[in-house]
């Protein structure tokens, strides 16, 4: 098991250097110079240097007055010590408004995530138990119905609904008009009350895929040789499900979900720009379409930490459960 972390450490450790090394070639790359933007947009400041001498020095800071090779190196080494530069919008360090919008994405993607965990897995249980009925082909609609619809649709859907027509939550925001004079808890019901909609539209979107993963290996365990051996000793059916179906259910599930545990992090970019909710996902798509070049190079670099975080999470659990994986 040792040897088996250490490989795949190492290898996510090679991965992630190669994906930093494409990610600063692409803005090398990019046909305008946002550094020229910005310095210019500095320079006609009252007071400011001239053009060439702010423009000299954010060169020298994100080191782009020398080749690709050691600018990359020269990157490379600052990020390693967590300094990645400031936002040229936002106009703090990008870690320090990292830490200030991460907790919003990480708590509506958490709550998300619990919601589909707790609706997909029964329903899917209940209709592998139910094959062919009713119960089975309105879970079936229902689940395809998410795995189908978009999330600008549904979440424009569910604006117009219980925001325009019905006027009972604010369509868009983090916080009420009047969130100031509110109490501590008033505070706290305002921005659940704002939370409502996006934690609807993730959910809603994403629950399909799981809830026919479940129904799928329910299936396949009602199957199961050990599962006919335990109904023919006359074991009552409910022990069956809940004591020899359901935990091997469950192991492939853990799997997945162990895996998507990395994405809590990354935001939800269409969602959150949706109904403006000021998470990594909302700041991040501001920083990219206004050229912010720190911001955006250390969020591309931040999901592919996630994504290697996920992937390696991923391989350990499928480790544990099947011991072949660590032979071969």
């Amino acid at each position: 098991m040792r040897k088996f972390l250490i490989k795949r450490l190492l290898l996510c450790v090679l991965i992630l250097f190669l994906v930093s090394i494409i990610i600063y070639a692409i803005m090398r790359s990019l046909p305008t110079s946002y550094v020229e933007r910005v310095a210019r947009e500095r320079s006609a400041l009252p007071g400011a240097k001239s053009f060439t001498e702010i423009l000299s020095q954010l060169q020298a800071v994100y080191h782009l007055d020398s080749d690709v090779i050691p600018g990359y190196f020269g990157w490379l080494g600052e990020i390693i010590k967590g300094d990645f530069g400031d936002s040229w919008v936002y106009n703090v360090p990008v870690v320090q408004k990292f830490k200030e919008v991460i907790w919003d994405s990480f708590w509506l993607s958490f709550v998300s995530l619990l919601l589909e965990l707790v609706i997909a897995i029964p329903l899917g249980i209940l209709a592998a138990r139910r094959q062919y009925s009713r119960t089975d082909y309105a879970v079936t609609v229902f689940a395809l119905i998410g795995i189908s619809l978009p999330s600008f649709f549904f979440a424009t859907l569910l604006k117009l609904i219980f925001a325009i027509k019905l006027n009972w939550v604010d369509p868009v925001g983090k916080v009420g008009r009047f969130y100031d004079q509110l109490s501590d808890i008033g505070k706290f019901w305002d921005v659940v009350q704002h939370f409502i909609l996006p934690v609807a539209t993730l959910t809603i979107v994403s629950i399909g895929f799981l809830m026919r993963y479940t129904r799928t290996n329910m299936l396949e365990v009602l199957n199961s040789d050990y599962i006919r051996t335990a109904r023919a000793k006359g074991l009552p059916e409910k022990t069956v499900i809940n004591k020899h179906a359901f935990r091997n259910t469950l192991i492939p599930i853990i799997t997945i979900v162990g895996g998507t545990l990395p994405g809590l992090f990354s935001g939800a970019l269409i969602t959150e720009q949706l109904f403006a909710i000021p998470g990594i996902g909302y700041t991040a798509y501001n920083a990219m379409v206004q050229g912010d070049i720190p911001f955006s190079m250390f969020y591309l670099l931040f999901l592919a930490v996630l994504t290697l975080v996920g992937t390696l999470m991923a391989d350990i659990l499928y480790a544990v459960v099947d011991p072949r994986v660590r032979v071969n």
